[in-house]
């Protein structure tokens, strides 16, 4: 039984009872994500329905071995926690073989919100760490086919999502970015790609995997092809050429199912597995049981927000995890589990010791959840202030060079 058909077992499961294996589990799709608990997704019992592996800390030590640096505090910190393959790539690495990051985005608003930096940050990372080309792909064909939105609305998020890309500080002359409403009609390998992966895939298989009905529009039941395909290297061809090169990629685990899918064509193809590297969900303000809405301008911290607004959101949106009186905080100590402001600087604050620290004082009532806002407000504004700064610089100029079809500089 290949990994899909595993997987769509427990999909058809959860589909027949409205979105969950049991009544106490997560619904976790490409399109929904949901907890009914208040510290949000179980992860471990994730890893086992979707079939992929924890990242455990010899892996951990192996990366950091092969790379001869630390490792990035979102993996040190379980926030990129779960895999498939990775130990294939760090092999390549320690071989001096050639492998690729692919990453990618759908423009459902005109601006990225906190959460959508996670696998892009991480992503930067392991580009400057492994120096290897990036390609990223947006999904505005996606986007058109789910949402209530014009083509050429979607078209034209996707350009302002790929300047918020841009000023995270990708490196122009390794990054190549693509809507695939545009590079289709420039690259016909790419469609060519897509036909041969949605021949090797049955409407029951894609049905199973994805949950479809019979009366989704035919564009959605087709789609999953075309985020499988930037997989096949040969896919950018002025990049690579014929040879067919490994990818690794960086993403949510929501995204899981469409690369569990290509795990399974790709050798028929005569291509390696992709290999993945999965992320936990950014907590909406309002908790951890659902994640971070871009239709939803209260559930999350947006990179057009001004200082003023971050301080209003987290002062009165973010969901506290103190005590109910200042007597009884002291007393009883908060749940950084829970604490919305916590989270925020576990997933931003880069110093170990001093998030740490955070923890140990918030749980034993030292601080209070004003002075833990206080911290998440002094952390997060200064983030979003110097991402507006770089966002200035990207004109549209640089924008149409990051997607300009053209080779990209990494060692060989």
């Amino acid at each position: 039984m290949t990994e899909s058909e595993k997987v769509a077992e427990n999909i058809a499961a959860v589909n027949l009872n409205n979105g969950s294996l049991e009544e106490d589990d997560d619904i976790v799709n490409p399109w929904n994500v949901e907890s009914k608990s208040t510290t949000g997704v179980d992860y471990d019992k994730l890893i086992k329905r979707f079939g992929s592996s924890k990242i455990d800390q010899e892996l951990i030590d192996r990366f950091e071995k092969i790379t001869g640096k630390p490792p990035h505090h979102l993996i040190r910190r379980g926030i990129f926690f779960s895999h498939r393959d990775l130990h294939s790539i760090l092999t390549l690495k320690e071989q001096g073989k050639p492998f690729y990051l692919y990453t990618g985005r759908g423009p459902s608003s005109g601006s990225l919100h906190m959460g959508h930096l996670i696998p892009f940050v991480l992503t930067k990372w392991l580009q400057e760490t492994f120096d290897v080309p990036l390609v990223i792909q947006l999904t505005d064909d996606e986007k058109f086919l789910w949402k209530d939105l014009k083509l050429e609305e979607a078209m034209k998020m996707a350009r302002e999502n790929a300047k918020d890309i841009i000023a995270i500080g990708f490196d122009v002359n390794k990054t190549f970015i693509f809507s695939n409403l545009d590079y289709l009609g420039k690259c016909p390998n790419m469609y060519q790609n897509i036909i041969r992966i949605q021949k090797c895939v049955t409407f029951n298989q894609v049905k199973g995997i994805f949950g479809f009905g019979d009366s989704d529009p035919i564009g959605k039941i087709a789609f999953p092809a075309a985020q499988a395909a930037p997989c096949l290297s040969t896919s950018f061809p002025f990049i690579f050429g014929p040879a067919k090169v490994p990818c690794l990629i960086p993403c949510a685990i929501d995204q899981d199912p469409y690369f569990r899918m290509t795990r399974d064509v790709a050798p028929r193809l005569g291509f390696a597995k992709p290999a993945l590297i999965h992320s936990t969900f950014f907590p909406a303000l309002q908790g951890a049981q659902t994640k971070m809405s871009a239709s939803d301008n209260n559930s999350a911290i947006f990179l057009t927000d001004t200082p003023k607004q971050i301080k209003t959101k987290i002062n009165s949106k973010a969901f506290s995890g103190g005590r109910a009186t200042v007597e009884e905080h002291r007393a009883l100590g908060g749940d950084p589990d829970v604490d919305v402001p916590f989270q925020l600087l576990r997933f931003f604050l880069e110093d170990d010791d001093k998030l740490e620290a955070v923890r140990v004082a918030y749980k034993k009532g030292e601080m209070l959840t004003g002075e833990m806002k206080k911290l998440a407000i002094e952390t997060i504004s200064p983030i979003v202030e110097e991402h507006q700064r770089q966002r200035k610089l990207v004109t549209e100029e640089v924008l149409d060079k990051f997607m300009t079809l053209r080779k990209l500089e990494f060692s060989k």
